[in-house]
């Protein structure tokens, strides 16, 4: 290969067919729900996990960042790991330890101790995710890339709707350290369907000759240095704290430095020229307006069914379960059967639309809503989950050279997890700053003393005499308060809506702007119906 060549686009992805695909789409399956699943229960079971470890409000926020800020550290290199020592090695070894580690946690008592293998069990279930795409794009064939690739994409949507309900499952009846102890279940049977599914590769010794050390290590520390400052930022109130202004700049430099290291070192790692692509580049963007469209499905109706309806999360998880989670089974073969038949693009406007009018819907809000309430959405997001992100990834792999496969897989991963990340410390500013600034607007009519509030004071006044006379219009003020607050969040949630709302109208915006695929195994092949209907208007027209 030229030497032009390695310095644009980095090291060449080939890899063996897989001896089983069966096992190695199973590897995918296990690999892709195990990393997100884990990563929503112990956001989810935060709570939970700072009882049982006697944690501070402090402690556990960052335990949660170093848990996921440690994935997000190696994810980028393991695409290039997987291509110098082999999928085996790079996903079967870590998957054994992560296994041990996931059984040791819930023994431990001594904070660093916790913070340290909480460390290393992300950083090896960093390695999932990542390596089960290599698997894809590596060693199966390519009439097995659809369904495998749509195993990998809705992992994402059904995981954050049926999370809660297993935070449940695991807290009321099996105990909180099966927040851990399914990794060291699932990890050791996703690691022998490894062995059984990919070829056993000899190390690359040529590219670990030239291995690009120095930006791996620069690209996967500033980002996830960028990670941990928006993940703190929220609760550290951003540009006040100095801790989260050193972590987002410092973040910012070590990136810039990877920039500059790949366009100096002799065969960079993962060169960006790589995304210098018009339809790839806008594939990126939109996959990470999807990530920001789906909040009103992570983020907007659990927390609104916590915040004011006071669900725990099995409660709110029922819904999600059963009108986000499941209803996708049947909707992703429908996805795949589009995908063969259609331009990804009309896949995706569908995808979006749902997302669409789904957050449109929301904006109907009100305190009194309950769980059933949000059924539609629920519904719309789950069609939203199944028909974006798998066509996405469809339009970006048809765009791309598969061969180039390492370099791409390294900047999926930045865009997956670095937009999840910006998504939800983004969503948590906004709902913090619209709840302030609805419950000052709404405030002030009750600080003037308007008619109807002081005829409401009194009524709840009334209501508390029997409790004593001197207490009751205290105790009103404080009910009344109470009631403004719920207002305030309200307005809040309905303002999230909207946010995510006009996300997906942007995405639509960006997905009319990518052109088509050149031809190649991914491009769709027509309906019999309609290649009869061409054929007809061709013989008419001669």
């Amino acid at each position: 290969m030229a030497e032009s060549d390695d310095r644009n686009s980095g090291p060449v992805s080939q890899g063996g067919v897989a001896r089983y695909p069966l096992f190695a789409v199973g590897a995918v399956l296990l690999g892709a729900f195990l990393a997100n699943f884990d990563s929503r229960l112990t956001t989810v079971g935060l709570p939970d996990l700072r009882g049982a470890f006697s944690l501070g409000f402090d402690e556990g926020a960052w335990l949660s960042t170093a848990a996921i800020g440690s994935q997000i550290f190696v994810a980028p290199a393991v695409a290039w790991l997987a291509t110098v020592f082999g999928l085996c090695r790079v996903l079967g070894i870590p998957s054994l330890v992560y296994a041990v580690v996931s059984f040791v946690i819930p023994f431990v008592h001594d904070y660093t101790t916790l913070i340290a293998l909480s460390i290393a069990h992300g950083m090896l279930l960093g390695t999932f995710v990542p390596a089960t795409l290599m698997i894809i794009l590596r060693n199966l064939p390519i009439r097995w890339w659809l369904p495998a690739i749509s195993i990998y994409s809705i992992r994402v949507g059904f995981a954050l709707d049926s999370s809660s309900s297993l935070v449940g499952l695991y807290v009321e009846h099996l105990g909180w350290p099966w927040l851990y102890w399914q990794g060291a279940l699932i990890a050791p049977l996703m690691g022998l369907m490894v062995y059984l599914g990919t070829p056993n590769e000899p190390v690359n010794r040529d590219l670990l000759r030239h291995a690009d050390w120095g930006g791996m290590l620069l690209l996967g520390a500033g980002v996830s240095m960028v990670y941990a400052g928006l993940d703190q930022g929220n609760r550290l109130d951003w540009l006040a704290s100095g801790t989260v202004m050193a972590l987002l700049i410092g973040g910012g430099l070590l990136i810039a430095a990877f920039m500059i290291n790949e366009t100096l070192v002799r065969q960079p790692w993962a060169h960006f020229n790589v995304l210098f692509s018009r339809n790839i580049g806008l594939s990126l963007i939109v996959i990470l307006l999807y990530t920001l469209t789906s909040l009103s499905n992570s983020s907007l109706v659990p927390n609104f069914l916590g915040t004011i309806a006071a669900l725990r999360p099995e409660q709110s998880g029922v819904l999600l379960l059963t009108y986000g989670a499941l209803p996708m089974f049947a909707l992703v073969p429908i996805s795949i059967f589009l995908l063969r038949h259609l331009d990804p693009r009309i896949v995706v406007v569908l995808g979006f639309s749902a997302f669409a009018a789904a957050n449109l819907w929301g904006t109907l809000l009100t305190h009194v809503w309950a769980r059933e309430d949000f059924v539609g959405i629920v519904l719309l997001m789950s069609v939203g989950q199944a028909f974006t992100l798998l066509p996405i990834i469809i339009m970006a792999l048809s765009n791309s050279d598969p061969s180039r496969a390492t370099a791409f897989a390294a900047y999926i991963q930045i865009s997956r997890l670095g937009g999840a990340e910006i998504g939800i410390a983004l969503m948590g500013t906004w709902l913090r700053v619209r709840e302030q600034i609805h419950s000052n607007y709404l405030g002030q009519y009750v600080q003037h003393g308007d008619s109807d509030v002081l005829r409401l004071l009194q009524r709840m006044a009334e209501d508390f005499s029997a409790n004593g006379a001197g207490a009751a219009m205290g105790r009103a003020m404080g009910m009344l308060a109470a009631r403004v607050q719920r207002e305030a969040n309200t307005l809040a949630y309905i303002d999230g809506f909207w946010l995510c709302f006009w996300f997906a109208m942007l995405a639509l915006c960006l997905v009319a702007l990518i052109t088509r695929a050149p031809q190649g195994p991914l491009t769709p092949v027509p309906l019999n119906f309609v290649k009869n209907l061409f054929r007809k208007r061709g013989a008419a027209a001669t």
